[in-house]
């Protein structure tokens, strides 16, 4: 898991890369935003955004 500034603007630097999102991003209570990247390779990585 990698932690990100923002989830949104993370998936969408990925995606014009060519990775895909896997799901949909989901929140954890009030603490995290949270969701999977399937990369070109096939390599699966996930995110997870950090809420103040």
């Amino acid at each position: 898991m990698f932690t990100v500034e923002s989830v949104d603007d993370t998936v969408a630097r990925l995606r014009d890369n060519g990775a895909e999102l896997v799901g949909e991003v989901a929140q954890y209570e009030d603490m995290y935003r949270l969701c999977y990247m399937r990369g070109p390779a096939g390599i699966i990585v996930a995110l997870a955004e950090e809420l103040f």
